[in-house]
């Protein structure tokens, strides 16, 4: 979605508030991070900054976009919007700079993603679609590389389009778990669009419109032999694989390879077992076993522990929502604002200290396995995490493909799990936080001695 007005409401309440007084050009610095890492883990897999910048790149309000705004009316049914800031919008010229981490990098909590520096009207204006875009691919890709560990190197299918939180969802979490170490995927728009491998075979229901469960085998074998990977738990599963192995050897005598089957209920461990004898006995150990039937990392984990003779796991539902945790809370905080040639430093105070924010413009660096925020107004420093993408409003750095970026964040995945990350603030950042915060801490009360 290609539109400004992918956004919240008070983003343009406030956009106008700007606009009225003479405010929307002041510079600013906002930095999107998250305040804790999804699952439980210290660190997060980056995804989601291609699409950010492809939306931040062909921004603009169109006609039907600023009659819509026209048509909205305030508490007193006049007009929620002044005609001359609707015109305004309408002449906007999209002029931000950002930096970002590159994507497939790790992420700690309360490091900046993003680092978005222009006029406060527009940086308040992409605040909500950069964190509906960031947030979730970041929890997808994440938890596609948690998923893909517990596989422990077997193949890992995307099945989610179906379970998925609406087409955008579905697409989005098709990218960001092939980023974060699926695959394939079953979204052939998602494989369309980002060269995705697909992967898919035939449901229940072809089964269940023929009278009989081996002739519906052997006419889709016939129909798709270099496609045929069965799913026999329709009725019996142990004689659905015994049926399975007929079709098997009648494509053999074709010239072709029987893929596998697909076993979607029931007890898995058990069942892949039992199956894997009879597929060896048959003369088809290369027939792989895949499984689905909402799969996750605990469920695929115990299936390993148990021995269950799985090749490859199709995971939809608790992957494509992360229905562990079904969102990232990140958050997108003004760092700096410049009041008349000079910046005055901003800070989120919170009696919460996790959501006390961090004030300047931020930028991270790295030496050995630490994490070091400085304030780049300040500071200067060489081999910084987070590189520039746009400059006032222009892309400046070519997009990777796709391939490459999941390249990115597998190593990165492993180099986590191996060596953890752990984030400070430099010196100047926290001499700078405490000053802004001194103001606002209540005294503690002294106790009187008694004699």
């Amino acid at each position: 979605m290609q539109t400004p007005l992918l956004t919240d409401l008070y983003q343009l309440t406030m956009g106008q508030a700007y606009w009225h007084h003479n405010r929307h050009n002041q510079e600013a610095v906002f930095h999107l991070f998250f305040r804790r890492a999804p699952f439980g883990e210290s660190a997060a897999i980056v995804a989601g900054i291609e699409p950010a910048v492809e939306f931040l790149t062909n921004l603009k309000f169109e006609e039907k976009d600023l009659a819509y705004l026209a048509t909205l009316r305030g508490n007193n049914d006049e007009p929620l919007f002044a005609p001359e800031y609707l015109e305004a919008l309408r002449n906007l010229d999209w002029r931000l700079t950002v930096k970002a981490l590159p994507e497939g990098s790790l992420a700690l909590a309360n490091m900046p993603v993003l680092q978005v520096r222009g006029p406060i009207l527009q940086c308040q204006l992409v605040e909500t679609a950069l964190l509906n875009i960031i947030n979730f691919q970041t929890l997808i890709a994440t938890q596609a590389a948690r998923i893909c560990e517990a596989a422990e190197g077997d193949t890992v299918l995307e099945f989610g389009l179906r379970r998925a939180q609406g087409p955008d969802g579905g697409v989005s979490a098709s990218r960001a778990a092939y980023l974060g170490g699926c695959h394939a995927t079953s979204n052939v728009l998602a494989g369309q669009l980002f060269g995705i491998p697909v992967k898919g075979t035939h449901a229940h229901s072809w089964v269940m419109s023929f009278r009989d469960e081996s002739e519906a085998f052997q006419a889709y074998a016939e129909a798709m032999p270099n496609n045929t990977t069965l799913l026999v738990d329709t009725f019996d599963t142990i004689e659905g694989v015994k049926k399975a192995i007929v079709v098997a050897r009648e494509l053999r005598k074709t010239g072709h390879q029987f893929a596998g089957i697909r076993l979607d209920s029931g007890e898995l461990g058990p069942l892949s077992i039992a199956a894997r004898a009879l597929l060896d006995a048959a003369g088809f150990p290369d027939a792989r076993i895949v499984a689905s039937n909402d799969l996750d990392v605990e469920t695929i984990s115990e299936l390993k522990r148990a021995g269950a003779k799985i090749d490859t796991w199709g995971v939809g539902t608790k992957l494509v929502t992360a229905y562990e945790q079904p969102a990232l809370g990140g958050v997108f905080k003004l760092g700096a604002i410049q009041e008349e040639e000079t910046w005055r430093y901003a800070i989120k105070l919170s009696e919460d200290p996790i959501k006390v924010s961090n004030p300047g413009c931020l930028n991270a660096t790295r030496q050995g396995r630490k994490v070091t925020l400085f304030n780049e107004l300040e500071e200067t420093h060489e081999d910084t995490l987070l590189e520039k993408i746009l400059l006032h409003g222009r892309r400046v750095a070519k997009p990777l493909p796709l391939e490459k970026i999941r390249k990115r964040a597998l190593a990165s995945w492993a180099d986590y799990r191996q060596n953890p990350l752990t984030l400070e603030r430099s010196p100047r950042l926290e001499q700078t936080r405490a000053e802004l915060m001194a103001p606002h801490l209540k005294p503690q009360p002294t106790l009187a001695l008694t004699p």
